[in-house]
């Protein structure tokens, strides 16, 4: 493997935050108090951007939302560029073609740019990646999860990830605070199915688990933390039951999965507007507030999950602006930034079996982000 290459030649990106449709179409406004500003740069695919079925396009309902708000309460100053692209695997983040970045190839070019532009003052970095290889290779036609497929896009996509945690780290400074997350389980929902269908749902469990487990080691063998959203969403808890209106007595982790995602009701587990505040509290448990630029000694806010909504409750635009994003994120100028291979070894996950699951699981997470300008 070849080692980790310097970040290219700084390019100029806006110092302020700037509001976009999709990636790479901004209008910037001249921050004024850019010389003192710290910032937050948020990586991933649609958990990242905050898409919801209901409205059928990315909204400023998303975790990385949700966490900029509660940092820039100890951190007033604080700037969020968000990079993150709906329907972006491992492989695309680092090579591009599902969003468009001005003058970077990928969201991963972008990042490098805004930290080589920011340097010193990116204090957090997130990234939440990965359930698009799984779910758009895995996933057949008629609706399984293969594990012996499983197994090897594990190995690919953990290499991935650590090329691009490793490539960020080095990017950083000790300034910087770096959290990857895990992924919870959207096949618990075919519990609801019948016995078939909750032999599926405890069938998924292992072979999820034995991806996160990978992920995380990944995480951490590159200095990134590691937000346990997971074990947040209580995904391998089939012990704990609980009273689900419209479904009866169900295990927590299903519970979970219809109250904090719309599994349950579209068939398309992406997090509703509560599930995206539970996911922002997992990261934030992992961002201390010591060793950060301007930050106070405030405790950090976490989001109250007690509250959750009933299976078919629409939260998923709720709150929002109605906008594609409500977010901040860049705009970029000049010369691509060139990223390295890592010489991290891949982690196995996985087992040879293959698991039943809703006919529509394969469009989970598979969503491109259309074309629009804001301004």
């Amino acid at each position: 493997m070849r080692p980790l290459q310097s970040v290219g030649p700084r390019l100029a990106i806006a110092a302020t935050t700037i509001v976009l449709g999709t990636p790479g179409l901004a209008t910037a406004a001249e921050d004024t108090g850019a010389k003192d500003a710290t910032y937050y740069i948020s990586l991933g695919d649609s958990l990242a951007t905050g898409y919801q079925p209901d409205v059928d396009k990315d909204t400023d309902l998303a975790y990385t939302d949700e966490l900029y708000a509660q940092l820039k309460q100890r951190t007033p100053g604080l700037k969020h560029i968000r990079l993150g692209c709906t329907g972006d695997t491992t492989e695309s983040l680092i090579k591009g073609g599902k969003c468009d970045y001005p003058h970077a190839k990928s969201q991963l070019d972008a990042a490098l740019q805004a930290m080589a532009q920011h340097h010193g003052k990116v204090a957090y970095v997130t990234l939440s990646v990965g359930a698009n290889d799984i779910l758009q290779g895995c996933v057949s036609p008629a609706g399984t999860l293969d594990g012996t497929c499983l197994n090897s896009t594990s190995q690919n996509m953990a290499k991935n990830i650590a090329q691009i945690a490793g490539t960020l780290r080095k990017a950083g400074t000790n300034n910087t605070q770096f959290v990857g997350s895990t992924y919870y389980n959207p096949f618990l929902s075919t519990w609801l199915l019948g016995a078939s269908g909750q032999q599926a749902a405890k069938e998924s469990a292992p072979l999820v688990g034995a991806a996160n487990t990978g992920i995380t080691q990944v995480y951490k063998s590159t200095g990134f933390k590691v937000a346990d959203v997971a074990g947040a969403f209580s995904s391998d808890d089939f012990t704990t039951q609980v009273n689900v209106p419209g479904a009866g007595e169900v295990p927590a982790n299903v519970a979970k999965i219809c109250q904090l995602t719309w599994a349950c009701t579209k068939k398309d587990p992406h997090p509703n507007a509560t599930g995206h505040k539970l996911i922002a509290g997992a990261f934030a448990a992992q961002l201390a507030d010591n060793d950060v630029p301007g930050a106070s000694p405030s405790p950090t806010p976490t989001p109250d999950d007690s509250a959750t909504p009933e299976p078919g409750t629409s939260t998923g635009s709720g709150g929002g602006t109605g906008s594609d994003t409500g977010a901040n994120q860049p705009s970029t100028n000049g010369d691509l930034a060139k990223t390295g291979a890592s010489s991290s070894t891949p982690v196995l996950a996985g087992a040879g079996l293959a698991v039943v699951v809703a006919g529509s699981a394969a469009v989970y997470f598979a969503r491109r982000r259309r074309t629009t300008t804001e301004s």
